[in-house]
C-alpha cells in the first residue's frame, strides 16, 4: 500500500515537471516569432526606402564583373564613321638589323622579346669582309698621311724657290685625293660597325624598344643584307582604318577617333591623315590614326568610329546596341551613379554597324554602361524578384 503510494507520487512529479517544462517552452517559441516578425518587418521597411531601378555596386564589383562605362556625346549616326582597322608600327617604330658584312655569328646578345636601347648590340658576326673593311680604312688612313707630309714638304721647297709650282699644286691634288679615299674607307667601316679589333661587324639596334623578331643562330653563316633582327617600339605605333570614298572626303586632320579594344576598353585617337587615292583592291582609302593615350600591341585588329568635322550632326546620341537592355517592356540604359547603376528609360531611334540612336531620355556627358549591361539588367531583376 505504502508503495501504490509512493509510485502514485513520482507520476505526478513528472507530470507537473513536464507541464513546467512545456509553459517555458512555449513561452520561449512565442518570443521568437515575435522577434522575427519585428526585424523582417524593419528590413522590409529598409528595402523599401531603396529605389527599384537602382542597383548599388562599388567600383571594385563593377570591374570584376566586367561592366565598362563611357561617357556619351551628342551626335547621330550620320556624325560617325565605324570602320575596321589595325594596330600597325609606325614608320619610325620599327626597325630591321641586318648583317652588313657577311660572316658567321660568333655572339648572340639579345633574344626574343629583351628590351634593347637604341645603339645597343644584338649579335656579333666574325667576317673576312670586316677584316677588308677595316685593312682598307687603315691604309687609307696611312696614304693621307703620307700624302700630308709630302705636301708640306713641297710646300716648303715651293717657298725657297727649290721647286717649281707645278710640283707644289701636284702635291696639293695627291693629299685632297688621298684624304677623300680615307674619309670613304672610314664611313664605310662605321657603315658597316666594324669591331675594335677589326675581325667582325657588330649587329646594333638604331631605336629603342623590343626584339621582336629573330631569325639567327650561334655559329650559323649569314649573307650581307640578311634580315636577323627586327626591333619595335610599342610606344610609336599608328591604326590604320578602311574607309569608302565618300566617307573619306568628310574626314580631315586632327578629327576625333575612338578606338574600341576587343576587352570593351576605349582609347582616343585622332586623324593624321587620309590617302588621297583608293586602293586596288578593296577601293578603299585608308585613314591615318594616332594613338593619344595608351599603349595598344601592334597587330591587334580594332574597331574605330571617326568624327568627321564635316559631318552633319543631331541632337542624337548614339551608344552601343549593347547599352540599350529592355526591362519590363521598356527600352533602359544603365547611368553610372556615385553608388553604382540606375536603370533610366530611353527612347531609341535607328540603328547601324552595332550602333543604335538615343532620340531621348537622357543628356549628353553621363557615362553609362556600354559593356556587358545585361549583368545588370539580371541584377535589376533579381531585385525584384526577391522583392515580390
Amino acid at each position: 500500500m505504502i508503495q501504490d503510494k509512493r509510485l502514485l507520487g513520482g507520476v505526478a512529479a513528472a507530470v507537473l515537471l513536464a507541464a513546467i517544462g512545456g509553459f517555458s517552452v512555449a513561452r520561449c517559441t512565442s518570443d521568437t516569432p515575435a522577434a522575427t516578425t519585428e526585424n523582417a518587418a524593419k528590413s522590409e521597411e529598409a528595402e523599401g526606402d531603396a529605389p527599384a531601378d537602382t542597383i548599388t555596386m562599388t567600383a571594385a564589383a563593377i570591374k570584376d564583373a566586367g561592366v565598362v562605362t563611357e561617357t556619351i556625346s551628342a551626335g547621330g549616326l550620320g556624325a560617325e564613321i565605324v570602320s575596321q582597322a589595325i594596330i600597325t608600327p609606325s614608320p619610325t617604330g620599327e626597325a630591321i638589323v641586318t648583317a652588313r658584312a657577311g660572316g658567321a655569328v660568333t655572339r648572340v646578345l639579345k633574344r626574343l622579346g629583351d628590351p634593347v636601347r637604341a645603339g645597343e648590340a644584338l649579335a656579333v658576326v666574325e667576317s673576312r669582309d670586316a677584316a677588308q673593311i677595316a685593312a682598307d680604312r687603315t691604309a687609307a688612313g696611312a696614304k693621307a698621311t703620307l700624302a700630308q707630309k709630302a705636301l708640306a714638304r713641297e710646300r716648303y721647297l715651293y717657298d725657297q724657290k727649290v721647286s717649281a709650282r707645278v710640283d707644289l699644286e701636284t702635291a696639293q691634288a695627291e693629299a685632297a685625293s688621298a684624304a677623300a679615299e680615307a674619309r670613304r674607307a672610314a664611313v664605310a667601316a662605321g657603315a658597316a660597325n666594324i669591331t675594335s679589333d677589326g675581325r667582325g661587324v657588330v649587329l646594333a639596334s638604331p631605336i629603342s624598344g623590343r626584339v621582336t623578331a629573330m631569325k639567327v643562330s650561334l655559329g650559323a653563316y649569314v649573307q650581307p643584307e640578311t634580315e636577323l633582327f627586327r626591333v619595335a617600339d610599342p610606344r610609336q605605333i599608328q591604326i590604320e582604318a578602311a574607309v569608302g570614298a565618300a566617307d573619306a572626303a568628310r574626314l580631315e586632320a586632327g578629327d576625333k577617333a575612338i578606338v574600341e579594344l576587343p576587352d570593351g576598353r576605349t582609347v582616343d585617337a585622332r586623324v593624321r591623315a587620309v590617302t588621297p587615292t583608293l586602293s586596288g583592291e578593296t577601293r578603299a582609302a585608308t585613314a591615318v590614326l594616332d594613338v593619344t593615350s595608351g599603349l595598344l600591341q601592334p597587330g591587334l585588329a580594332v574597331r574605330v568610329r571617326m568624327i568627321p568635322s564635316r559631318g552633319a550632326t543631331t541632337s542624337a546620341i548614339v551608344v552601343p546596341e549593347e547599352a540599350v537592355q529592355s526591362v519590363n517592356g521598356r527600352d533602359v540604359v544603365f547611368v553610372r551613379t556615385a553608388n553604382g547603376f540606375k536603370a533610366t528609360p530611353v527612347t531609341t531611334g535607328q540603328r547601324s554597324a552595332g550602333r543604335i540612336e538615343i532620340a531621348s531620355g537622357f543628356p549628353a556627358g553621363q557615362a553609362i554602361a556600354t559593356r556587358n549591361a545585361f549583368l545588370l539588367k539580371a541584377e535589376l531583376g533579381k531585385g525584384a524578384g526577391e522583392e515580390e
